[in-house]
């Protein structure tokens, strides 16, 4: 009777391992079946675009290519490996490889993020948490390179918050996971300036006698972890790359991602400040002061631009993990016969069967569903008709950069904002957005436009209407075509 029972308990323990990778695979479906939402950013074209160009040359790029107002300045690219991985899935499997791509990025991430917190605190109370982080998150999943190293963000940081937990320096055997970080997104650099918080905690509650000791192998991780971020192939420059976003000024504000958070209407970000501050009241959380400035931080992150609430979303609740697990008592686990083999046999068993299922439903979902890219931002109709102009200069719409390069035609502007600088696409949505509206018969002069390519909704083509030496001859729901008037074969307006 009690060997059952042991035996029992040693099955219960080993498959309570299943949970992170039974979230992960909720996760996963749910982002495949609702995979047609992830493909509302037109930077996906121009990152698949690069990722196909990294493929046909085996080089790096190192300048502009695709723009006809900023060829043959210098540019690298920061997320040059996630942009292969892009480039390979799609000409696979066409739109479904790169939601898929995506779909696993956000599902590795809550099932580490769920095994991380499991170590900690309850698992209901650990998946509850990525339940809230996916919400939070939900707006920015998107089929881009920061979803691919999303998994990266969440690993690195709860590895160093278990190493400070324990008091101890990191092992050095993470440091591959940096360089990993740095070859997909630039985001990296919020893995670096963590460190030092983190490390100031890990010194903190350690013995008096050690502290100085533990406090230079951090220093060293630290450097170690610099050194890593540089094993790329642009080197150093990755650093510089990926930093240069930051100095875009007054620019931040006009893109959204990079928009400060928005209170004008209810959001779940607010209700998670507004959670975490009745949390802090009502259970009397207490926390170290590098905690403290490590949430303080992560707050601050996310109020300032929209696209680090999921940094927030993740890593706020590693950060209070080991505070609200001595806070709510669990049950001590049985490590009885633990790794015995029925415990082993149903763990083995149980992923094989999730990794099967989830394998049959997306073939079986694949078979039936075909992945389009939004409308709003494929002016396909237009561009269709520029082409048969042979339109060479084409004055475009910010959203519609992205669409161009994917079509091979030389844009104006697109999504990568840090290679034309921030007075240039400035001046940009003043002259397109009526704020400025003299710019814009400057800008069309300067650059020796041919023809340009609006959104249909926005101020540009009613300016535009109105401007001498320029006629409209297309019009849908996506896009406005206008050309000079002394262009030969103009076509007639569609409306």
């Amino acid at each position: 009777m009690s060997l059952s029972f042991a035996n029992s308990s040693a099955v219960q323990s080993r498959a309570r391992a299943l949970v992170p990778l039974c979230v992960g695979a909720g996760t996963y479906l749910f982002f495949l079946f609702v995979g047609d939402t992830l493909l509302q950013d037109s930077d996906s074209f121009w990152q698949i675009k690069i990722g196909q160009w990294i493929l046909d040359h085996g080089a790096m790029p190192y300048t502009d290519f695709y723009s006809f107002t900023r060829t043959g300045a210098p540019w690298i690219s920061t997320s040059w490996l996630s942009q292969v991985m892009f480039a390979f899935s799609y000409t696979q499997w066409g739109w479904a490889g790169p939601v898929i791509l995506t779909a696993i990025g956000i599902a590795l991430s809550t099932a580490i993020f769920v095994y991380l917190l499991d170590a900690q605190i309850e698992a209901p109370r650990a998946v509850l948490f990525a339940m809230l982080a996916l919400l939070l998150a939900l707006h920015h999943v998107l089929a881009r390179p920061h979803i691919l190293a999303l998994p990266v963000m969440v690993a690195w940081v709860g590895f160093l918050m278990a190493a400070a937990d324990r008091r101890s320096a990191p092992s050095w055997t993470w440091l591959p996971l940096m360089a990993l970080w740095a070859n997909l997104h630039g985001g990296f650099v919020l893995g670096l300036a963590l460190i030092g918080p983190i490390s100031l905690e890990a010194v903190e509650h350690a013995e008096k006698g050690r502290r100085l000791q533990l406090f230079l192998r951090w220093v060293l991780f630290g450097v170690g972890a610099l050194i890593a971020s540089c094993c790329t192939p642009y080197g150093w420059r990755t650093l510089m790359g990926a930093t240069n976003i930051l100095s875009l000024g007054e620019l931040l504000s006009l893109i959204f991602e990079w928009m400060p958070a928005n209170f004008a209407t209810f959001t779940s970000f607010e209700g998670a400040l507004l959670g975490l501050i009745a949390l802090g009241y009502y259970r009397g959380v207490v926390l170290s002061a590098p905690r403290i400035f490590l949430i303080l931080f992560l707050t601050w992150s996310a109020l300032t631009h929209v696209r680090s609430i999921e940094a927030f979303a993740f890593l706020v609740p590693l950060v209070l993990a080991k505070p609200l697990g001595e806070m709510f008592s669990r049950p001590p686990a049985d490590a009885t016969d633990a790794d015995g083999w029925p415990a082993r046999y149903v763990t083995a068993l149980g992923a094989l069967m999730i990794v099967a299922a989830s394998w049959t439903s997306t073939s079986l979902y694949m078979g039936h569903h075909r992945f389009g890219f939004t409308m709003t931002q494929t002016p396909v109709a237009a561009v269709d008709l520029l082409e048969q102009r042979k339109a060479q200069r084409i004055f475009n719409a910010y959203q519609f950069g992205g669409y161009l390069i994917s079509r091979d035609i030389p844009v104006f502007v697109d999504g990568r904002a840090e290679l034309y600088g921030e007075k240039f696409v400035m001046d940009f949505f003043k002259a397109t957005e009526g704020k400025k509206p003299e710019l814009l018969p400057r800008l069309l002069d300067e650059y020796k436009i041919d023809a340009t390519l609006l959104v249909a909704d926005a101020p540009g083509p009613q300016i535009l209407d109105q401007l001498k030496g320029w006629k409209r001859i297309y019009a849908d729901d996506i896009a406005v075509i206008h050309v000079r008037e002394n262009a030969e074969g103009a076509a007639a307006p569609s409306k």
